[in-house]
Formats: C-alpha cells, structure tokens, sequence
C-alpha cells in the first residue's frame, strides 16, 4: 500500500495524446493514429486483519513507503485472481502463513493514490508465520499491545477497529472510510 500519490502513467508510445474523447467527460491518453483510448483505472487493494487467539498478526514493512513500520498484510490485486485469492496470497508472502477468510471487513476508498481496498476478516489456518521478503518481522499483537504509533497506513488503523468491533459477531454489513476519513495523514 503506497502513501505517494500516482501521477498519470507517459503514454505506451509517442502517439498517445491527452484529450477528452468524444462522448466522454474525462481527459484521457487517446492514439492519434487509430483513436484507442487508454484507460488509467484505481488499483485495488486486498488484504486481511489476521487474527489467531484473540491477538491479530501485523508485519513489519521491509519496503517503502513507510518501511519498519506496522501493517496488515496486503498488497495489490493482481490480473486474472479474485479478491479473496488475492488476500491469501499477500499474507503468504508478506507473513509466511496460511489464512482461513471469514467475510469482507471494509472497503475503504483513498482517493488521493486511486485506490479502493478491500479487506477482509481472518484467521490463521496453522500457527505457523514468519517474515516474508517485504516484511522485516511478523508478529501476533494482543490488542491492548499493538504498536498504533508505528501503523503504517491510516486504513490499517480503521480496519483493526473495525475488526475489533465485529471480532464477536458472525454477520456484518462491510465498513467504509470512517466519517470526514480519505486515507490522508493527519497534518501537524
């Protein structure tokens, strides 16, 4: 999950233009020669708030941004794989571990880097974890021993509440950002 805004990708090759295509509102890379359009879409986000004994399992980032600090693992979706492949995915090569999904958590939207995330909630299948190669550590957190001044991202902090207020429940509409929320840092 990345803090930095993503500009407009350059164009596949030099006969790409920005404009507004006809019959549409946005401007977009259009081939000058044949009329193509190139659609630059959000990335969408999966991953899970891991749970195994009451305590849930945090990574500590390996990369940047925000490298050393606390995350859920997750990372980008990738072509051809459903959103719940996704997450089992990212959790086996963020914390080494094998996850059993029980339901979507959230589905946070972070405008400012074109993002729509979709978490979901879980459990280890085995307590088997480790560090993956973007992880510098894994490690499982009672709640009252979670890091929150070293969380990475603010959707982590929304999704680890949302994920302690559903903890004890077996059905749930999924969340959203929290109100006034996009995902930015507090500033100060």
């Amino acid at each position: 999950m990345s803090d930095t805004p993503k500009p407009i990708p350059p164009p596949p090759n030099e006969r790409f233009v920005r404009r507004v295509p006809d019959g549409d509102t946005t401007e977009r890379y259009v081939c000058g020669d044949c009329g193509h359009i190139l659609y630059t879409n959000p990335k969408i986000v999966v991953g899970s708030v891991v749970s195994w004994c009451d305590r849930v399992l945090l990574c500590r980032r390996a990369i940047e941004p925000r490298r050393g600090f606390w995350t859920l693992p997750a990372g980008y979706l990738e072509e051809h794989e459903t959103p719940e492949d996704g997450a089992r995915r990212e959790a086996r090569e963020e914390a080494q571990c094998e996850i059993v999904l029980d339901a979507l958590l959230a589905v946070y939207s972070i405008p400012r880097l074109s993002q729509v995330q979709l978490m979901y909630r879980a459990a280890i299948a085995e307590p088997k974890f480790g560090a993956g190669a973007e992880s510098l550590e894994v490690a499982l957190f009672s709640w009252d021993d979670i890091p929150w001044t070293e969380i990475a991202f603010p959707s982590v902090h929304w999704a680890l509440n949302h994920w302690r207020e559903t903890k004890d429940r077996t059905v749930f509409a999924p969340f959203a950002n929290p109100p006034g929320q996009n995902g930015n840092f507090p500033s100060g």
